[in-house]
């Protein structure tokens, strides 16, 4: 067995350890295990938020594409960061305010019954794609890596998340997604180092590495669609981080004053994160230009997205290769979790529990809860099995294409309800079904021959620019002009509720406008305490085991790299342990003074 197999080994086990750790933390109802009770803090919450935006595709299908585009790809995580800033300014509080465990529960109050199952039959299958689409991300590189076959990782890794968010609910989903982003942030950033460090600085990378057309990128002729493309994308993940669907991310938090410092740590970090990230890959456009010589053929048409790989394996300390895969499984575990416990829960709280087993006890339910998990965590690998066979996109352009058609037709409703109030109950579903049609439109009639006779272009589109006209363009477009109007439109038919549905939208409304405020208690310092210090843990012990790498055979600046790593890993551990101490300190403090 060679030491990167060991490694990752290693890594899988840790994980499960994490998901015992936090068994009894999951507590024994819906909330805890869904939500963690709303009791995590910032920077447990903030740390789900970043992750879920990741995945191995990042660091697969994003780097293919970087290969041959060059800085344009980096847009997509600005417009990230730029919708975790309005999330910061506006949605993260109102998120938390809902006081919700499912975000179809927000529906229900919002636009009633009908669109509950509507919303909840609309958003789970879009989800299992996306998982679906992630787990082939990192099977590519897997395959590329260690030579195994892209279904073994498939079920491997699926299989290993569900056992995770199984046994730890959502504390343990959290605090995975915490601890692979301080992986995946170290060894990226190691990565960085090494190839500025080869290259004598950052200028040499983007000069060797970047296509002549610095920011377009190869492969567009007219430049005005790539700046139709430049804003869609924005507007889209303006959508895809603001809306009702995605609350999971923030009705965990403590309190809105949490949910709010969640929400800029993301931002922080998807602003930061691409500055890291893509420099490997440049290095390798500019190195190692041609992709036959990479010794990937059995990778195909598909070889671009190993770039990553193969920056690690040639220019990286022996056992490197182990830490990568680990983060890229990290990267991809955290957004299936998310997901993972996200469609469970939806599950739970909007099908079972009202129209299945009205009375069940919270024995029952949560009993019902972890078969649901196990149930979608083997739809999500038999998903992910049946993807993988997919031809005629790459994994990025597959990616934006379900976001893109699939997904965004149920964001709009989901995220203009909290600006529009006086729309009808039927506003909701009725809006994802025209988002529906407008869609299969995209997907089933839209040619190329057809866009360039629209827009009367003397030649024809080239195969990058119909890809990202179709899965970014057309259906941004589309759907904010089309769904979104229609959505707007149904102002007109409103008329004013009464009875229980008053009621209900009456308490939704009164809900996100008050913010959560925690009172300073015994129970709450000690729920604090304990975030810190088993986190803290969690940390001390992945650093000694970083520390234990410096015995893996390797020049002495190899060993230097691992030893850096242990350390920035260490250094954080102090840091939480040490405000663990400060919790214990204070609390001993309040409670002799009650004494008193």
């Amino acid at each position: 067995m060679t030491i990167d197999i060991f490694i990752v080994i290693v890594y899988f086990l840790f994980l499960i350890g994490l998901g015992m750790m936090f068994k009894d933390t999951s507590g024994s109802s819906t909330s805890e295990y869904f939500r963690g009770g709303g009791k995590m803090l910032w920077w447990m919450v903030g740390s789900t938020a970043f992750m879920t935006a990741l995945s191995a595709m990042t660091f697969t299908g994003v780097m293919g594409k970087a290969l041959t585009v060059g800085i344009s790809v980096v847009v997509i995580f600005y417009a990230n960061a730029l919708g975790y800033f309005c999330n910061y300014l506006f949605f993260a509080a109102k998120a938390r305010q809902m006081r919700i465990i499912s975000p179809i529960e927000g529906i229900r109050m919002r636009f009633g019954a009908v669109s509950e199952q509507v919303f909840t039959w609309a958003t789970v299958p879009s989800s299992v794609l996306q998982a679906a689409l992630w787990l082939n991300g990192l099977a590519v590189f897997a395959s590329a890596v260690f030579n195994i076959p892209i279904s073994t990782t498939i079920v491997a890794t699926g299989l290993v998340v569900l056992v995770m968010s199984l046994i730890g609910g959502s504390w343990a989903v959290v605090a995975s997604d915490f601890l692979q982003m301080i992986i995946i942030t170290v060894v990226t950033f190691i990565a960085t180092v090494v190839a500025v460090w080869k290259s004598g600085g950052v200028a040499p990378i983007l000069e060797a590495g970047l296509p002549d057309r610095e920011f377009v990128g190869e492969g567009y002729t007219y430049a005005y669609l790539f700046v139709g493309w430049f804003i869609c994308i924005f507007v889209k993940q303006f959508f895809s981080t603001n809306n009702m669907i995605d609350s999971y991310r923030y009705i965990a938090a403590k309190d809105t004053k949490n949910a709010r410092k969640a929400a800029i740590l993301a931002c922080t970090l998807m602003a930061v994160g691409p500055l890291i990230w893509f420099l490997p890959a440049w290095y390798v456009a500019g190195n190692y230009p041609d992709t036959a010589t990479w010794g990937l053929e059995a990778l195909g048409s598909k070889v671009s997205d190993a770039t990553y790989f193969v920056f690690v394996r040639n220019e990286m300390p022996l056992g490197m290769i182990g830490l990568m895969m680990s983060a890229m499984f990290a990267a991809t575990m955290s957004s299936m979790d998310s997901a993972l416990n996200r469609n469970a829960g939806i599950f739970i709280k909007n099908v079972y529990e009202p129209y299945i087993n009205k009375n069940a006890s919270d024995t029952k339910v949560l009993a019902a809860s972890k078969i649901v998990t196990i149930v979608f965590g083997l739809v999500i690998i038999v998903a992910g099995l049946l993807m993988s066979e997919l031809k005629g996109f790459g994994l990025f352009d597959a990616l934006m294409l379900v976001s893109t058609l699939v997904a965004f037709p149920v964001l709009i409703p989901s995220l203009l309800c909290f600006f529009i109030r006086k729309t009808p109950d039927w506003a909701g579903w009725a809006t994802i079904a025209v988002g529906a049609c407008v869609s299969s439109f995209i997907a089933f009639v839209v040619s190329p021959e057809m866009i360039q006779n629209v827009l009367g272009l003397e030649t024809p589109l080239t195969s990058r620019e119909f890809a990202e006209m179709k899965s970014i363009t057309l259906g941004v477009v589309g759907h904010v002009c089309i769904t979104g109007g229609f959505f707007l439109c149904t102002q007109f038919f409103y008329k004013e509720p009464v009875g229980k549905r008053a009621e209900e939208i009456n308490k939704f409304f009164t809900n996100v406008d008050t913010p959560v405020i925690v009172e300073d208690s015994k129970q709450s310092r000690e729920m604090d305490k304990k975030q810190h210090y088993l986190l803290g843990r969690v940390l001390l012990m992945a650093s000694v085991a970083l520390s234990l790498l410096i015995f893996v055979p390797n020049p002495m600046w190899g060993r230097l790299l691992y030893l850096l790593m242990a350390a920035i890993v260490g250094f954080i551990s102090f840091l939480l342990l040490r405000a663990s101490r400060q919790d214990s300190t204070e609390q001993e403090t309040t409670m002799t003074r009650e004494t008193a």
